[in-house]
């Protein structure tokens, strides 16, 4: 399973707006230009989100964006699922070994237990460095 750009900098959006949670919203700009990205390319990036209730905009002079919900209550999984779609590491075939389709479906429900235990508040908490630092298993 491969994170396509989409995923990865929807999830910067996202830890973005969490670390700004409950302050004013933040623009678009504002985030590219923190994380040296292309405001364009997000702009494409949010509208999935906003689609699916995970932001809200708000327009204005000092607009931007916000989350629709705590960052506790919005995990990993929910942004890649609505940026990258299903989680599968493989295509399931009817074809596939027994052993094999087993090893696959293991796979994936692994990964979606880190992705959907993750939350946007543990990430936006994260710092390099940090003893008490959120760990990640796999």
């Amino acid at each position: 399973m491969k994170i396509s750009t989409k995923g990865r900098y929807g999830l910067t959006i996202m830890i973005e707006l969490a670390t700004k949670y409950g302050d004013r919203p933040i623009s678009l700009r504002s985030i590219a230009k923190a994380n040296n990205l292309s405001e364009h390319y997000l702009e494409q990036l949010v509208t999935p989100l906003r689609n699916a209730g995970l932001v809200k905009s708000i327009r204005g002079a000092y607009g931007g964006y916000v989350l629709a919900e705590h960052p506790a209550k919005i995990t990993a999984g929910d942004i890649l699922r609505v940026l990258e779609g299903p989680l599968t590491p493989v295509e399931e075939l009817e074809e596939e070994e027994p052993a094999k389709r087993e090893l696959w479906i293991r796979i994936r429900d692994a990964v979606e237990e880190v992705l959907d235990s993750t939350t946007l508040e543990d990430l936006a908490k994260y710092s390099d460095g940090d003893e008490g630092a959120y760990m990640f298993y796999i």
